[in-house]
């Protein structure tokens, strides 16, 4: 029995030796651990100053970085997006409207109101648009001393309102500039392609008809010119077509009924005295008012 008791004394007196010793390793252990890990934690801070100090100094590598990121966050969002939002986000430009050519009626004087009304009708083309050239017409022709339907008729005649008109021979835009000739006159609004915005053809146009009506003398001599056949014995009636249909939109805007189905009169030679070309009067503060222009539409649709 003395060295059973003597055995179990042994046994138990080295088991707790050894659970001292595994006790005190793993609490060794433990801490060389967590000195390890605060001392990575700290080189890595410390990395990452240095990391931000550099970039800091550098802007192009911060904007480069910048610019990754955004590209990953975009990707991110794309990638939970729904298809047709992503599209109609990309295609999205809220800046557009600026580059439209379009008025509303509403800003036009009585007059102004009625000829655009009455063109949009005829030659089936939205309003808004027709509005913005008709004032463009009267402000461009009240600067170049022409009357303003006399350029509207030319746009009907050379191109039914197409801004993107172009002829056989290279004459191009809403009143048919041969843009190759006149290639100085688009300088000062940043080149030739200009002759596709609307608005840049009209004043260019009427640059063109002033020097022509100028230098030949009249308002009909001029337009042979603008044709180009000054030095043809016919002119294919071309001068009578644009003063005839000058005739109805003087009539239009001097308040006159005139059906939007109307037939061109036969183009007939007629002489034109010079100087016999009057601007239709405009008063600043005429504007079409709602009444006045729901009575244009009407009477225009009753047509």
């Amino acid at each position: 029995m003395t060295a059973l008791r003597r055995l179990l004394t042994c046994t138990r007196r080295v088991g707790q030796g050894c659970a001292g010793s595994t006790a005190v390793f793993l609490r060794d252990v433990g801490q060389g651990l967590l000195e390890v890990s605060h001392n990575t934690l700290a080189l890595l801070g410390l990395v990452g100053v240095a990391a931000a100090l550099f970039v800091g100094g550098h802007a192009d590598l911060r904007q480069s970085m910048e610019a990754q990121a955004l590209d990953w966050l975009q990707a991110r969002h794309e990638a939970r997006a729904d298809p047709a939002d992503l599209l109609a986000s990309e295609l999205s430009e809220p800046d557009a409207v600026a580059r439209a050519t379009a008025a509303n009626l509403k800003d036009l004087t009585r007059q102004q109101a009625a000829v655009a009304v009455w063109i949009s009708r005829r030659y089936r083309v939205a309003p808004e648009p027709i509005s913005r050239l008709v004032k463009e017409a009267w402000s461009v022709g009240d600067r170049a001393g022409l009357d303003p339907t006399l350029i509207l008729a030319i746009m009907a005649v050379e191109s039914s309102f197409n801004p993107f008109a172009q002829s056989a021979v290279g004459a191009q835009g809403l009143m048919q500039v041969m843009t190759s000739v006149h290639d100085d006159k688009y300088e000062p609004f940043g080149g030739n392609f200009a002759a596709f915005d609307p608005v840049t053809n009209l004043r260019v146009g009427t640059q063109v008809l002033k020097e022509c009506i100028s230098r030949a003398g009249s308002v009909e001599a001029g337009l042979r010119y603008y044709v180009g056949a000054s030095n043809l014995p016919d002119d294919g009636g071309y001068a009578s077509k644009v003063l005839a249909e000058q005739s109805q939109l003087r009539l239009v805007a001097g308040g006159k009924v005139v059906s939007i189905n109307a037939a061109r009169p036969i183009p007939v030679a007629a002489p034109a005295k010079p100087g016999a070309e009057q601007p239709v009067p405009v008063k600043a503060d005429d504007k079409a008012g709602p009444e006045h222009l729901a009575l244009l539409q009407s009477t225009a649709a009753s047509r």
